[in-house]
């Protein structure tokens, strides 16, 4: 049959017709149906049963030198998602797999298709090397990947949230003013879905991120962030106007960095706390809220990670009626839900208990808690000077900053108070040594001081955890003793399952070490002893260091080796 002069076939087609693994005829029906149904050649090809997907992709990649990947072993978790334009990708049914330096690899099952590798390249700016997969296989991940960004546009009602609804007649006009139009329903509905996925998620945080040509969502879950979804970039006006209206914020300042909170109300006896916090950037504002749930304070000391000897220890120490007990650790660490979870225990209707805070970020009923502010010259210190005033019991101060905070706070807990607070140290024993080094007398710190409780977390096994097989000589590096050795207990790694959306670890467990202030500990600090002599005495008297307590965690299976060494970090 001769060509017709009128239907170009594609290089693939060509190839195809000139090896004979498809005659002429078949390859311009092919062509013919392909371009009428405008769909692409390799699928009416496999549909036809001209060729099955799989000797298409190993001819492909042997004619044209491309390598051959299986897309049955990828892990859409880790694709870089934001690399090729969601349209582009749909258009010409590619995926990106991979981005190096300035090269970009992307599966394709017909590597002749010059208009996408061309349009690729215009879009990323990048060099575009193609990679070989089957057809049927790219099919069925593009729409995986499809439904994995429409679940979290997902209605409240349980309904597809349809993204065209946020395109919808809506014009960029950056110098405008907003505040007329973030009553518009899409924006609100999908504002609203990101806090509803964000709660169920147990997520800390939400990141609205405006960037020059891409506008993200993204939750900090289990202490790590990942991308939700991007909505159009024309919106970013929109969604911080929404945001901050709600959150009783100055729509019309997008100068300087504004807080504010709002709350969303589950249901009568459900009600979640967002701490936003507005920053303006190169290209908008960026947006942070901060999740609030109260309930995290009620769960108890039990469910915290506490060891049995190091609850005791807290429980002893909040029931004294006077001192000070401090909680360190780097933000992010769980202070303020330890804290709290101690002011639960405490909060009795014969205890009189205040908090200044900055801000409050968890409500309980029955306790009196102030917010710090400092332009109208609410300190902690005039906050403190202010409880003492108040026949306070329980005194909790979110963070000791300076001397006079310190003071005052000291000078409570020797006057018949309990004073909570934080400091941000990176073990017990160097809380003293600061206090000492903000100015505090040493006799002060030591007739005060009580019991002291570093803290990290670090993320749980998921259920689909396995048995991990670490050398000997490993494991002795990282810190376990020859007895701890025994053969009674195995450690655990990450594996990766639909439950914890393949990252192998589903919440967190905190990791502590809980010194109390013993007669012997206040001695090496009132001769001025060094946060190294502390330690060495600690140790003597059985306190666990955090990564001695994180490494007593791999042993019970809560958390791999892995994640207490990057959280114990020495």
């Amino acid at each position: 049959m001769a060509a017709n002069p009128q239907i170009a076939m594609s290089g693939l087609a060509r190839a195809l017709v000139q090896q004979g693994r498809v005659t002429e005829q078949d390859a311009l029906e092919c062509t013919t149906s392909a371009k009428g149904g405008h769909r692409a050649f390799v699928h009416e090809l496999v549909d036809r049963k001209f060729i099955n997907a799989r000797d298409l992709a190993r001819f492909c990649a042997l004619t044209f030198g491309y390598p051959l990947f299986d897309l049955s072993s990828i892990d859409i978790a880790h694709l870089p998602k934001d690399a090729i334009d969601a349209k582009l990708c749909s258009k010409h049914e590619v995926i990106a797999l991979g981005k190096r330096g300035n090269r970009l690899a992307v599966a394709m099952a017909d590597p002749t298709n010059l208009r996408a590798l061309d349009e690729i390249r215009f879009q990323t700016g990048m060099s575009v090397d193609p990679v070989v997969v089957e057809q049927p296989r790219l099919t069925q991940l593009l729409q995986t990947l499809s439904e994995t960004a429409s679940d979290s546009l997902r209605d409240i009602t349980g309904e597809d949230f349809d993204m065209d609804l946020l395109d919808q007649g809506v014009e960029e006009k950056p110098e405008e003013d907003t505040s007329g139009e973030v009553d518009d329903a899409p924006v609100v509905r999908f504002i609203q879905k990101m806090l509803i996925d964000a709660i169920n998620e147990g997520a800390s945080d939400i990141h609205f991120e405006p960037y020059e040509k891409y506008y993200r969502i993204r939750f900090r879950t289990d202490g790590v962030l990942r991308e939700i979804a991007q909505p159009p970039l024309i919106l970013r006006e929109k969604i911080a106007a929404r945001i901050k209206v709600i959150s009783r914020l100055d729509i019309s300042e997008k100068r300087v960095p504004q807080d504010g909170r709002m709350k969303l109300v589950l249901s009568k006896n459900k009600a979640i706390d967002f701490r936003v916090s507005t920053l303006p950037t190169l290209h908008g504002e960026k947006i942070v809220m901060r999740i609030l749930d109260p309930t995290s304070a009620m769960l108890g000391i039990e469910a915290l990670g506490y060891e049995p000897e190091q609850r005791k220890a807290i429980e002893h120490a909040i029931e004294r009626p006077y001192g000070m007990v401090l909680v360190t650790g780097p933000t992010g660490s769980g202070k303020t839900v330890s804290l709290y979870t101690c002011l639960n225990m405490l909060n009795k209707p014969g205890v009189n208990i205040s908090t200044a805070e900055d801000p409050a970020e968890i409500n309980l009923p029955g306790i009196n808690q102030v917010n710090v502010n400092e332009k109208a010259g609410l300190t902690f210190a005039s906050a403190l000077r202010a409880f003492l005033r108040q026949d306070p019991d329980v005194i909790m101060v979110g963070e000791i900053r300076d001397i006079d905070t310190a003071e005052i706070s000291i000078k409570a807990a020797q006057t018949g108070h309990l004073v909570l607070s934080t400091l941000h140290t990176n073990d017990a024993p160097s809380t003293l040594e600061r206090l000492r080094n903000m100015g505090v007398a040493a006799f002060n710190i030591a007739s005060s001081v009580i019991l002291i409780t570093a803290q990290r977390l670090a993320r749980r096994l998921c259920t689909c955890k396995k048995p991990m097989d670490i050398p000997r000589e490993a494991l002795l590096d990282a810190g376990f003793t020859e007895a701890q050795l025994d053969g009674s207990w195995q450690p655990y790694g990450p594996v990766g399952c639909d439950r914890c959306k393949n990252s192998g670890y589903k919440g967190r467990v905190g990791i502590y070490q809980v010194m109390p202030i013993s007669e012997e500990i206040s001695k090496i600090i009132m001769s001025n002893g060094n946060s190294i002599e502390i330690a060495a005495q600690a140790e003597l008297e059985g306190v666990s260091d955090l990564r001695r307590s994180g490494l007593l965690k791999v042993m019970q299976g809560v958390t791999s080796l892995a994640e207490v060494l990057a959280t114990t970090n020495e």
